[in-house]
């Protein structure tokens, strides 16, 4: 890049490479460049919510992988039971015979089931959006960003991380 025909406004609108808490960066977009304090704390405010939902979406998702897979194994074994009647069940037993109620493999992976996996695709989509626009935020240099970003994840994580936690343990077997 030839930098001798680069003009001031060029320059400006590079980022700054190291920790800094002045305004200016963009963020998002190049028309949101919050430039006062009362921006940049505004910027932050929303920044801090951002990271908030995204620990929320997490267990939320957690929520509702444990709904579905609990869901799977209840369709699964609707089908795939197997049931005798009593008296073919009693002339198998006086016959010698081993009664089995089901002959079926365990299914290592679940069905594709439509009404789990499309929102399934768009919560990971949505929590993906989120994880962008938090690492576009972090990548300005902007101290004051990653700081709120950081308490945001962290009180996040305090208010919802515990709904993730118990999904994963009670249905985690």
């Amino acid at each position: 890049m030839d930098m001798s025909s680069t003009d001031n406004s060029t320059l400006s609108m590079m980022m700054t490479p190291y920790l800094h808490f002045t305004g200016g960066d963009s963020l998002f977009f190049r028309t949101i460049a919050p430039k006062s304090k009362g921006a940049l704390a505004g910027a932050a405010v929303f920044l801090f919510f951002l990271a908030m939902l995204e620990r929320f979406v997490v267990a939320m998702r957690a929520v509702m992988e444990a709904h579905w897979k609990q869901s799977a194994r209840s369709a699964l074994a609707a089908r795939n039971v197997v049931l005798k009647d009593d008296t073919q069940k009693r002339r198998d037993e006086k016959a010698g015979k081993p009664f089995l109620a089901s002959t079926s493999r365990t299914r290592m992976i679940p069905p594709f089931i439509v009404s789990h996996d499309v929102p399934r695709g768009v919560i990971h989509a949505a929590q993906s959006l989120i994880h962008f626009a938090l690492m576009l935020a972090v990548m300005t240099f902007q101290a004051a960003y990653i700081i709120t970003i950081t308490l945001g994840l962290g009180v996040g994580e305090l208010a919802f991380g515990r709904f993730a936690t118990a999904a994963s343990s009670v249905h985690g077997h």
